[in-house]
């Protein structure tokens, strides 16, 4: 079991900047990419940026140029500095992580969620 704790939303005027931090416990062996997904009211989530393992990065195009995920493997953390931001940016973000366990015959990929962390963007 892996728990994710997101924090560092809040409000902020379009234009500036806000650092959204994640940090994992638990039983965090083998986690594979994490990322940062948010859900706008009544919208579907969408995917905002990951970043894997080894690093590599993947962003929507939303979040190209403006956006910036990292991790520390280390310290079971990931980030995403969010410059830049839009009012359409405003939305509920979540911290995900994956991991796959069990032997090569039973591999098992599971998926964990944080609880979020509001962000709204002023115009």
């Amino acid at each position: 079991q892996v728990q994710l704790v997101e924090s560092g939303g809040g409000l902020v005027q379009a234009g500036g900047s806000l650092r959204l931090s994640c940090a994992a416990s638990g039983r965090t062996f083998r986690l594979d990419d994490m990322g940062w997904y948010r859900q706008a009211p009544g919208k579907p989530r969408e995917l905002v940026a990951t970043i894997s393992s080894a690093g590599i990065t993947n962003y929507a195009d939303s979040a190209k140029g403006r956006f910036t995920i990292s991790r520390d493997n280390s310290k079971k953390t990931v980030d995403l500095q969010m410059n830049s931001l839009k009012p359409e940016d405003t939305a509920v973000y979540y911290c995900n992580a994956q991991q796959t366990v069990g032997p090569v015959e039973r591999v098992v990929r599971r998926d964990y969620w944080g609880q979020g962390t509001p962000v709204t963007v002023s115009s």
